[in-house]
C-alpha cells in the first residue's frame, strides 16, 4: 500500500494551484491541546483599559438573532453579546453561566437555578420569565412570528419549560436525553420584554446579557460592540469574573485569506480565524504574530448517495474508500494539521470504537471490488463541494481516476447545493459537520439516521436506527458506549461515507494579545481577552 510518486505530485500541484471551515460539569472527553498552548494568568488582565480588540472573520454572518441561525461564525459574534444557562471552556468542559447550578431529579426532568444579579444591556433584570420565553420561542412550532427556530433540533426531546419559583426553571423532556447539558451552550437567553417590543428587529438590534453590547454594524460588513460595565461577570469557572478588559470589540468580515493575513501582520486586526495550513509558516515567521492550534470538532467526509447507482452497491462504496489516500491528503493538503478517521466519529470523542481501523490506501483492492460489482471499466462520478473545500475534492478525483472512475468536481454555493442533497439529487458530496459536544448523538443522528435533517447520503438502515434511538435515551454510560460501538461497526461496513479526517482549528493573533486560545468548537470568546 505504497503511495505512488505521481500521486504525491498530483497532490502537490493541487495545493499549489488551489490555495491563493454528559452530565454535571464534566466533559465527555478532553480534546488534545498543543503543549505550548499556555494561557496567560487571567488575573493579570487589566480591566477598564480603553482599547479595542479587532477580530478578522472568514465570512459574513447570517443574523444577530440567537434563535434564527445554524452557523458557527454567526454564533461566535452572538455569544459575545448573549450568555446562556451554561457554557463550554476552550477544552470542551461544560460549566455554569447564567445558571448557578442544576439538578437532574428524574431522567426526563432538569431543574436550573438562575444566578442572581444578571442584567440585560438595558439595565433590566434577567428573570426566569426570560429563560422560559427564550426556550418557548425555540421549541415552539411557528413561535418566531410564524416561523420555527432552526435551533429547535439542537434541543432534542425538550417538550416544555416551566417556572418552579422566582429562581428556578424546570426542563421537561419527552424522553431521557443524556446530552442536554452538552447542547445548552448553543442557546442564549433573550429579554422577553425587549423582544416583544422589537419583534424581528432583534436580528439587527440585538440586546442580551453578555459581556459586550451592540453599538452599530451590519451582518455583511462589520459589527461594533462595547463593554457592558454592569455585566454580572460570566462563569465563575472561567476567571477573571467581571466586566471585560477591552472597552470595544470589532468583528471585521474578511472572506479573503490574504486580506485577513495582511491585516493581522499589519496590526489592523488582533485575531484571525480559519488560517489555511499553507499560511502557517508565513505567520510563524512574523515575530509579532502567534499561531495557535487545537483539535477541531468538525468531521470531514465524502457522503455517497446510496440510492443512486452504482453507489447503491456496498462494494463500490468500499472500493472508493480504498481508492482515496486520506493520509496523503492530510499530509500534503492539510500539511499535517488533521487526523485521519477510521469511521464516523471524532478520534477524541466519546464512545469511539478503537477496534475499527482506517480502510487505508489500497488501489488494488479497490479495483478488485469494482470488478466484483461489475464496474471493471469504471463509471462517471461527480463530486460536489464548496469552494473552500475544493482542494481535497480535486485530489480525491485524481485518485479515483487511477482506478478507472471518471471523476469530476463541481463547485457550488452551499445554499443551492443543500436542497439538492436533501432531495437525493446529487451523487457524492465532500463536506463537513460540526460535533462540538464530542458526543456521537449530534453527529450520527442527523447524518445517518433515516430521513434525518443532514442525511445527504440518503442512508437508511433500520438496525442502525434502532441502535441510535436506544442510545439517545440510555442513561447509563456503559450502555451508551456499547450501543455506539455496534452502530459504528454497521456504518463502517456499509460505508455510506468515505471516512475522512478531522482538521485542527488554526487561528492566529498579535503577540500582545493575552488570555486567549482557540476553542475546539471554533468559537472566539473575547470576554477575558486583553492586550499588553
Amino acid at each position: 500500500m505504497k503511495k505512488a510518486p505521481w500521486l504525491l505530485l498530483v497532490l502537490f500541484l493541487v495545493v499549489t494551484l488551489c490555495f491563493f471551515p454528559v452530565t454535571g460539569c464534566q466533559p465527555t472527553e478532553d480534546p488534545a491541546v498543543d503543549d505550548d498552548e499556555v494561557v496567560d494568568d487571567p488575573n493579570d488582565v487589566a480591566v477598564g483599559e480603553d482599547y479595542t480588540i479587532v477580530v478578522g472573520l472568514s465570512q459574513t454572518i447570517l443574523t444577530l438573532d440567537p434563535a434564527n441561525h445554524r452557523d458557527r461564525v454567526t454564533e461566535t459574534v452572538i455569544r459575545n453579546m448573549y450568555d446562556g444557562l451554561v457554557t463550554r471552556t476552550p477544552d470542551g468542559v461544560i460549566v455554569p453561566e447564567i445558571a448557578e447550578s442544576w439538578d437532574n431529579p428524574e431522567p426526563t426532568i432538569w431543574d436550573f437555578t438562575i444566578r442572581e444579579g444578571v442584567k440585560f444591556h438595558d439595565g433590566s433584570d434577567l428573570t426566569v420569565e426570560d429563560v422560559k420565553f427564550t426556550f418557548d420561542r425555540i421549541i415552539g412550532e411557528g413561535a418566531m412570528e410564524g416561523e420555527t427556530s432552526p435551533r429547535k433540533g439542537l434541543l432534542g426531546p425538550l417538550e416544555a419549560v416551566e417556572i418552579v419559583d422566582d429562581r428556578t426553571v424546570r426542563f421537561i423532556l419527552e424522553e431521557p436525553w443524556p446530552i442536554l447539558l452538552a447542547m445548552l451552550p448553543h442557546q442564549q437567553i433573550v429579554s422577553k420584554a425587549y423582544l416583544e417590543e422589537v419583534g424581528s428587529d432583534i436580528a439587527v438590534q440585538p440586546m442580551g446579557a453578555g459581556p459586550f453590547k451592540f453599538v452599530e454594524g451590519t451582518i455583511d460588513d462589520r459589527i461594533v460592540l462595547e463593554r457592558f460595565d454592569d455585566y454580572y461577570g460570566g462563569s465563575p469557572d472561567l476567571p477573571p469574573v467581571g466586566p471585560a478588559p477591552a472597552a470595544r470589540v470589532i468583528f471585521e468580515f474578511m472572506p479573503e485569506v490574504s486580506t485577513r493575513v495582511a491585516a493581522l501582520q499589519g496590526g489592523d486586526v488582533h485575531i484571525i480565524h480559519n488560517v489555511p495550513p499553507d499560511m502557517v509558516a508565513t505567520l510563524e515567521a512574523d515575530p509579532n504574530v502567534v499561531v495557535k492550534t487545537v483539535e477541531g470538532t468538525r468531521m470531514h467526509m465524502f457522503e455517497m448517495n446510496v440510492e443512486m447507482a452504482p453507489l447503491n452497491d456496498v462494494r463500490v462504496r468500499q472500493a472508493i474508500n480504498y481508492a482515496i489516500d486520506m493520509d496523503a491528503i492530510v499530509d500534503n493538503i492539510l500539511l499535517g494539521y488533521g487526523t485521519t478517521v477510521a469511521g464516523p466519529l471524532l478520534p477524541h470523542g466519546f464512545a469511539l470504537n478503537t477496534d475499527l481501523q482506517p480502510y487505508g490506501y489500497d488501489p488494488d483492492r479497490a479495483i478488485e471490488l469494482l470488478t466484483e460489482a461489475g464496474y471493471a471499466d469504471g463509471f462517471e462520478l461527480v463530486i460536489d463541494t464548496e469552494d473552500e473545500l475544493k482542494d481535497v475534492a480535486y485530489a480525491a478525483a485524481s485518485m479515483l481516476e487511477a482506478i478507472g472512475i471518471q471523476a469530476s468536481v463541481r463547485i457550488w454555493d452551499w445554499g443551492v447545493l443543500r436542497d439538492q442533497l436533501l432531495a437525493g439529487e446529487r451523487m457524492m458530496v465532500f463536506g463537513n459537520w460540526g460535533n462540538s459536544t464530542l458526543d456521537p448523538s449530534d453527529l450520527l443522528v442527523p447524518k445517518l439516521r433515516s430521513n434525518d435533517r443532514g442525511n445527504y447520503s440518503q442512508y437508511a438502515n433500520p438496525e442502525l436506527d434502532a441502535l441510535l434511538d436506544a442510545a439517545e435515551i440510555a442513561v447509563e454510560r456503559d450502555e451508551r458506549i456499547s450501543l455506539y460501538y455496534e452502530a459504528q461497526e454497521i456504518i463502517y461496513n456499509d460505508a455510506p461515507w468515505v471516512f475522512g479526517y478531522v482538521g485542527m482549528e488554526i487561528e492566529a493573533c498579535r503577540s500582545n494579545v493575552t488570555n486567549w486560545r482557540p476553542s475546539t468548537d471554533s468559537r472566539i470568546n473575547l470576554h477575558r481577552v486583553g492586550l499588553e
